[in-house]
């Protein structure tokens, strides 16, 4: 197996997205942050837009028990053998990206190439600097803040609410189950 780095920002990965022809930029999301709930929320809005007969992928982690959880068009997983051909055409491009760099990577390219019509993506820590922000979504959760991760986000809610809500786009609508001051944070 190789070594995975991790180390939070953007720079990376768009480098990667880049060599892959920017997929991620020919599909249309709904951004999905916060502390819990957003593989719930993701799994809802999947099925409300599947029944609407949408095509819709969705990409969250962790996986609960085996990797292809994560990457999913219309509740079916991706296969292992697709999971070897798309981890080969990212593989080709990679330099020095993570683990959720390479996989994410890997479900922009696949999502792309199976023509969804929407993708619900669930961030994988924070928001601002997570490896999925690199997307203009049509709309952003944020499910509520705690205190989680506090090495990477810091140690105070309103810290991590400022992390969460870097999904956050100019004239892009916002809902949030957030309260109090992880509330006032993401108003600003």
């Amino acid at each position: 197996m190789p070594e995975w780095k991790f180390k939070l920002g953007l720079k990376n990965m768009k480098l990667l997205l880049k060599k892959l022809g920017n997929p991620e930029k020919k599909l249309k999301y709904i951004h999905v942050a916060g502390t819990n709930g957003k593989g719930s929320v993701c799994a809802m809005i999947s099925s409300i837009l599947q029944e609407a007969g949408y095509n819709v992928g969705m990409y969250t982690s962790p996986h609960l028990k085996k990797f292809n959880e994560r990457i999913r068009i219309n509740d079916k997983l991706i296969t292992d053998k697709e999971i070897v051909e798309y981890y080969l055409k990212v593989k080709k491009h990679a330099t020095n990206q993570s683990f959720f760099e390479i996989t994410t990577s890997m479900m922009f390219l696949y999502f792309y190439d199976k023509k969804v019509d929407f993708v619900v993506l669930e961030t994988g820590m924070g928001g601002r600097l997570d490896s999925t922000n690199v997307i203009r979504p049509l709309i952003s959760i944020i499910t509520n803040v705690a205190h989680e991760h506090k090495k990477f986000l810091g140690n105070s809610l309103r810290k991590i609410a400022y992390e969460k809500a870097g999904i956050i786009k100019n004239n892009v609508p916002v809902v949030t189950g957030a309260k109090g001051v992880a509330l006032k944070t993401i108003k600003k």
